[in-house]
């Protein structure tokens, strides 16, 4: 397999599923500041011109919540999400990766990437003062209501918690202190203690 990813992206999540898996794979990064995913080659391999994408023997797979259950299923053994025939907690892992994917990423979007809702400079720049409170507003949900302990899933480790730890990357990127969300704080320490982890992080 070979993943297609940018550093600081969403892809950071697949990335970190892979490496937990075990999984034979290749990682190759793409220069966002020269454009990279605008190129006539990647857009060959992904026409949508984002990351992650990842390339399988059976095509071309896109967008983290599919990525997260593909490399899931493919490697049964590391148990990265809840099995298929445990419908609740398999809804449940697909709807916590759904928010990030739906709301918590368009939140932080806003941060850097207004463009593609608004062309007026006093549009972009109130989007982007506007990150910090729904971001922090999100993160009080996942605190409160959706967070389980010790992982996102409860005792199991799965595949959403490299999720959720790439998106905590973000809000305190957005500028939102740890100690707003104490339990995200002490999961995201936790993530970042994890070897896969840290060896994912040396190239993000």
């Amino acid at each position: 397999m070979k993943l297609y990813y940018a550093p600081g992206s969403c892809a950071l999540a697949s990335h970190i599923a892979l490496e937990e898996a075990g999984a034979d794979y290749e990682a190759v990064v793409l220069d966002f500041s020269a454009n990279a995913q605008q190129s006539p080659d990647y857009l060959a391999i992904n026409p949508k011109g984002r990351v992650p994408a990842l390339v399988t023997d059976d095509g071309v797979l896109t967008e983290t919540p599919a990525i997260l259950v593909y490399i899931a299923q493919m490697f049964p053994a590391a148990r990265l999400a809840p099995p298929l025939d445990d419908a609740w907690n398999f809804a449940r892992f697909q709807s916590f990766n759904s928010y990030l994917c739906s709301t918590v990423h368009v939140n932080f979007a806003h941060f850097g990437r207004g463009y593609r809702w608004a062309d007026e400079a006093s549009s972009l720049a109130d989007m982007k003062a506007k990150v910090p409170e729904t971001m922090a507003a999100a993160f009080d949900l996942i605190e409160k209501d959706l967070l389980a302990a010790p992982w996102v899933m409860g005792e199991a480790y799965t595949a959403a918690d490299g999720y959720l730890f790439t998106v905590t990357q973000w809000l305190y990127r957005a500028g939102v202190a740890p100690d707003r969300h104490p339990r995200v704080a002490d999961h995201h320490a936790r993530m970042k203690a994890r070897p896969a982890v840290a060896k994912v992080l040396e190239s993000h």
